[in-house]
């Protein structure tokens, strides 16, 4: 059923003449018309009687006007939901304790007037993955580290949220009295991040860090969670992990867990935020702005992999 031959339909019951009504809509009356009797055609049916003094809606057409005002009703709000800035910006955060989340949070909070926004974890999804849900529209924006080969046509990839990496250990571990310390001082101590699984871009960073320093980085045993590994390491003597400088973890008072700044060099997590080229969502637009202006600044002794270290 033609969307416009109904919006024709109501204007001209409105109006109660095809003149008036076309002008209304900005045709012509015989186009007016002809919409009309096109959909008469298509229901077997009169719905608008010609008069001398203009035209009036026939029985079928008086019972089918407020049907044809509600479906009008309904494009119109359908319209309206996809209408740049009239639904949130969606973005993934990957996890809600990280930086990107943190950052997203941050710009959330900046603003007296809430920007329209969503905030999900697509945790599952390797980068690969997360850039394909991007340009599908399955969310506006992603943060990974997508390494600069591996950006898709399409997508908009973009060096935003460096985070330096910070080592967390607990009180009773060798290097727990440092002030900071070098990636090859951790060489011989056992650097457990769960969650790490092949395939994935945190997987392919933490494997060249390791390969670069001569650490050892697993992610063996189960993972029960943040507040498990933070027992863990509150309990552990040797155990160690790394942690972004803008993540946010909590743990009891009584853990005494210290994060403790690389330097010589400093081993940066490269958060890119991944957009489709055409995206014109104007909470994008400001949310790239304030990435922009508040991100932190990149240390002059930063270490990236090979494969992430041009800045898009």
């Amino acid at each position: 059923m033609d969307v416009e031959a109904l919006r024709t339909l109501v204007c001209v019951a409105e109006t109660g003449q095809f003149q008036a009504g076309a002008d209304e809509l900005g045709i012509s009356q015989q186009a007016a018309s002809k919409r009309v009797a096109t959909l008469e055609r298509q229901l077997g049916v009169t719905l608008l009687t010609r008069t001398p003094r203009g035209s009036r809606l026939s029985l079928d057409g008086q019972v089918f006007l407020p049907h044809a005002r509600r479906i009008l009703a309904a494009v119109d709000q359908a319209e309206r939901s996809i209408r740049p800035g009239s639904r949130p910006l969606r973005v993934d955060v990957l996890h809600r304790r990280i930086a990107p989340a943190q950052a997203v949070y941050r710009f959330y909070r900046a603003h007296q007037e809430k920007p329209h926004l969503d905030a999900v974890t697509l945790g599952d999804e390797n980068a690969a993955q997360a850039a394909q849900a991007v340009r599908e529209g399955t969310v506006d924006a992603s943060f990974r580290a997508l390494p600069n080969d591996r950006v898709p046509a399409g997508i908009r990839a973009e060096r935003l949220l460096d985070a330096p990496l910070e080592l967390l250990v607990g009180p009773g571990h060798p290097l727990a009295g440092a002030s900071r310390v070098r990636p090859t001082d951790l060489a011989g101590h056992r650097i457990w991040v769960p969650g790490i699984r092949p395939g994935t871009e945190w997987g392919a960073f933490y494997q060249a860090l390791s390969e670069t320093f001569g650490l050892s980085i697993d992610a063996l045993g189960p993972h029960f969670g943040d507040e498990a590994l933070m027992d863990a390491l509150a309990e552990s003597p040797s155990l160690a992990t790394l942690v972004g400088g803008g993540d946010r973890y909590l743990w009891p008072e009584t853990h005494d867990l210290r994060r403790i700044p690389l330097h010589q060099p400093t081993p940066v997590y490269p958060h890119m935020l991944l957009t489709r080229t055409d995206d014109r969502h104007p909470v994008l637009t400001a949310l790239r702005d304030h990435l922009r202006a508040t991100g932190p600044r990149l240390p002059d002794d930063a270490w990236v992999p090979a494969a992430w270290a041009e800045r898009i």
